[in-house]
């Protein structure tokens, strides 16, 4: 068949069209986001979690979703206002513990009670993400919760060694969450509230004897080389945790492109806190056996001492479950998810 000159024009001009239509509809779809949080670049939380799930989101969005992560607070503010940045537009999406505004989320606090968690990420992750599709859709209404999860066991970290309870006497230790601190106090600790950021300069002037914090954190800051002292509690329940939030701005996520919206939604949730839990469990291993080859002492409490400060601390947990609405039902809903992803 003959083709016409100007026909064949029509068609050629076309043909370099194509790609450049398909270029500007990827434009027109693409969505860079900042992602805020309080953490170090070279923390864990940064390299081995946020960044691998950014790099997902856009790999399964063919770019089109890009999020860019700004840590150690530099976009502004300080960790207690991360998410409030979140809720107003300040950052698109933020990562912090709900326990830096203690009151402000309740229920979360469950989690944070002495003797209560599990020595696993992989069990406080799960149990903390199912039980926030049914408690925490009231208090987090404002922003989108991308993922409700907690770390590993927390221990203590400190300049002298800790093997009783006598121990802790005097001892001053900074503590994450409001019910940690009580906690401490119960068993005789002076507790100190700080943000994690402040805890290597307060070791080094002796403000502080030492913190309690999962060993997944202890590298960012240091810990190891300002205190050579480590106790561990042993088996699950443990003495404490921390939980977090991973939270977007609403309208924000509203208003993101169908197609983008379904990749960011496939890995939020439980898909989320499964990788949140791995990567405590990993990290916080290699974290304890590189400060064992440092030469650091490491103890774990006998069982008899353990049973000796979950007795010491019961009335943290009487005390919340009497002042928290329905708190005898949300430790029974937390106690049983986590004996149902221990067992899983």
């Amino acid at each position: 068949m003959n083709v016409s000159r100007r026909q064949f024009v029509i068609a050629g001009g076309s043909a370099v069209a194509a790609p450049a239509f398909a270029h500007r509809a990827r434009a027109q779809t693409a969505v860079t986001l900042r992602l805020h949080h309080f953490l170090p670049a070279v923390s864990n939380v940064h390299t081995k979690l946020l960044t691998p799930w950014v790099k997902k989101i856009e790999a399964e969005t063919g770019g089109n979703l890009k999020i860019e992560i700004y840590p150690s607070m530099q976009l502004g503010g300080t960790p207690p206002q991360l998410y409030d940045q979140a809720r107003d537009g300040v950052a698109d999406i933020i990562w912090t513990l709900p326990g830096t505004t203690p009151g402000r989320f309740p229920s979360t606090e469950v989690f944070e009670l002495p003797f209560v968690a599990a020595r696993r990420a992989a069990v406080n992750a799960r149990a903390c993400q199912e039980f926030a599709s049914t408690h925490l859709k009231d208090e987090t209404k404002d922003v989108n919760l991308i993922s409700f999860w907690a770390h590993d066991h927390g221990l203590i970290h400190a300049n002298r060694q800790v093997t009783t309870m006598e121990d802790l006497k005097g001892l001053k230790l900074r503590f994450p969450t409001r019910l940690a601190g009580e906690a401490l106090k119960a068993l005789g600790a002076t507790a100190i509230g700080m943000p994690i950021p402040q805890v290597p300069e307060s070791l080094a002037q002796r403000v502080i004897d030492g913190c309690v914090i999962p060993w997944e954190v202890v590298p960012a800051v240091k810990v190891h080389e300002l205190v050579k002292f480590h106790t561990e509690i042993p088996g699950s329940p443990t003495l404490y945790t921390a939980s977090f939030f991973l939270a977007m701005n609403k309208a924000k996520h509203d208003g993101l492109p169908a197609e983008l919206k379904k990749v960011l939604d496939a890995n939020s949730g439980m898909v989320f806190a499964e990788m949140a839990g791995k990567m405590w469990d990993d990290a916080g291993a290699a974290v304890f056996e590189m400060v064992k080859a440092r030469g650091n002492t490491v103890t774990t409490l006998t069982e008899e001492e353990k049973a000796k400060w979950q007795k010491t601390t019961q009335p943290v947990i009487d005390a919340w479950v009497k002042q928290a609405k329905d708190g005898d039902k949300l430790l029974e809903s937390a106690r049983s998810l986590l004996a149902k992803y221990e067992k899983a």
